[in-house]
């Protein structure tokens, strides 16, 4: 079995009823489930794409997002999620880093096509509604359909997803997720939502992040459910889409539930199709919660991350949710501990460590044995998060990773930053850290040490960065300094530059 026979059993279940919708445009499960087919013959058949070959995808969201992931599922293959917020030079490491045989992406972000030419000529391109120079379109790959769509010795224990997360060290990680973590991913949603064959998702949170993948579009589809997919999100556009579709059931982070509720027409748009909303992917303000809870909307959190395919820990529909802040209990087919340093589990109420383990955890870091050994350590994902529970059982998380910054639901790693500030020729030394934003949660501000001589302005150095990073990465704010504080060995103490920070701008 592997995950695509899902959407066929749906198929063979109930035929007409509507899988996705798109822009007006209702594709049933019979059709979702053969347009799935076609595609993994087209790929299989005109690429030769293989089991353990990946293909990356680059472009909004849309229906063919998921058709190309359950294809990869039927063959065998993985499929890596391009972000599109990153700068070129970043997709182009992604794309490096996990040899992708094919390339598929939407005309808007065709930038990427010189430099691939340039420095991997081997991938295949294949854009959506338009014809790269070297390549051809979506729709004529499927016309190359033929054979059976399928490779041997495929199933469940096969990876699926090669999803890549920003590095400590500098450069993103590919973690791999296997087609069964996706299943009991799945499962666990249904326990946590309550889901079944006739909730309706409502999904504006991007594909390429595991949130807007997995924690509730995908599990709907196992379950024959009905998925609104939106593009991108604007706050005009999901409350419209509240009102006039009726969802059951969204996903929104802390910095699209406050662009929402913030919005004018968030008192008069009908909520009452929404049984639940579910946040997470920061700590999330209790304020922002309490805007749905007053407007009878009950708010689950969930505890997740990328290595996690995301859903760990969780608060349930009906369950208890009065224990305000807390991130509710690990899931139904999750292990989670709170250790000290050396790997001993702590009793309630003591902050530690957050470890998880459980078969929806990644299986490596995509040709990084080094950071798969720091991570996973007999079974535990070593999380790096901070947090405690209680004798009940229940999480809270104090603090997402260390010198993790967390920017309207994207990571940031000062790590990665750093390294490319760090590469002007008129920087010598530098620190990031996160600040307090009352729109996007944090944004990144970098104290730089200039070279002796050197001159180079804040405006420079801004520029340099978005040269190599996405726009959200580039620090909001430059600060220059003569020293910086460091431990006995010499590394940064990012607290410390927090703290000076606060003192700053109190």
């Amino acid at each position: 079995m592997v995950l695509s026979d899902l959407i066929e059993r749906n198929a063979a279940f109930t035929p007409d009823k509507p899988a996705t919708t798109f822009e007006g445009d209702i594709l049933s499960y019979s059709a979702f489930s053969a347009r799935i087919e076609q595609t993994a013959r087209a790929l299989k058949a005109e690429y030769g794409v293989s089991r353990g070959d990946r293909v990356a995808i680059l472009c909004l969201n849309r229906p063919d997002y998921l058709v190309l992931l359950y294809a990869c599922a039927r063959l065998g293959a993985m499929l890596v999620p391009l972000n599109w917020r990153l700068a070129v030079a970043e997709q182009l490491f992604i794309l490096s880093d996990a040899s992708a045989k094919v390339l598929i992406l939407e005309q808007a972000f065709a930038a990427v096509l010189p430099a691939l030419e340039k420095s991997l000529p081997e991938t295949n391109v294949v854009g959506f509604e338009f014809s790269p120079l070297r390549g051809r379109t979506f729709d004529e790959l499927l016309t190359q359909a033929r054979g059976d769509g399928r490779n041997p010795h495929t199933d469940l224990t096969c990876p699926l997803l090669i999803v890549y997360t920003s590095g400590t060290t500098g450069r993103p990680k590919g973690a791999v997720l296997r087609q069964e973590a996706l299943l009991w991913n799945g499962v666990m949603s249904q326990h946590m939502h309550g889901l079944t064959s006739g909730d309706h998702i409502l999904t504006v949170l991007p594909f390429f992040h595991v949130g807007g993948l997995n924690i509730q579009t995908t599990p709907a589809l196992h379950y024959g459910a009905t998925v609104t997919i939106h593009p991108r999100f604007t706050p005009d556009t999901t409350l419209a889409a509240i009102e006039r579709d009726r969802p059951t059931l969204t996903v929104l982070v802390p910095a699209i539930i406050q662009a929402v509720t913030d919005h004018p027409d968030w008192i008069s748009t009908d909520l009452s199709s929404l049984k639940a909303i579910s946040t997470g992917s920061t700590v999330v303000p209790p304020h922002l919660i309490e805007r749905f809870v007053a407007r009878g909307v009950p708010v689950l959190q969930v505890y997740a991350s990328t290595e996690t395919c995301p859903i760990a820990i969780y608060s349930r529909l009906d369950g208890d949710l009065s224990r305000v802040g807390s991130t509710g209990l690990p899931g139904l087919y999750c292990e989670a501990a709170v250790i000290d340093d050396s790997g001993l589990e702590l009793p309630p109420d003591v902050p530690g460590e957050i470890v998880v383990r459980g078969p929806s955890v990644f299986s490596q870091y995509w040709g990084n044995e080094e950071a798969t050994r720091d991570a996973l350590r007999d079974g535990w994902y070593r999380t790096g998060d901070i947090g405690r529970r209680d004798a009940d059982g229940y999480f809270w998380v104090h603090d997402r990773k260390k010198n993790l910054i967390i920017s309207g639901g994207e990571n940031i790693y000062p790590a990665e930053v750093e390294r490319v500030l760090l590469e002007h020729p008129e920087v010598s030394e530098c620190g990031v850290i996160g600040r307090p934003d009352p729109r996007w949660d944090e944004v990144p501000v970098a104290y730089v040490i200039r070279r002796a001589g050197a001159s180079v302005g804040a405006e420079d150095l801004r520029a340099h960065v978005l040269t190599q990073l996405a726009r959200f990465k580039v620090p909001r704010d430059i600060v220059f300094v003569d020293d910086l504080p460091r431990t006995a060995l010499g590394k940064v103490q990012h607290y410390i530059l927090r703290q000076l920070e606060g003192n700053r701008k109190s």
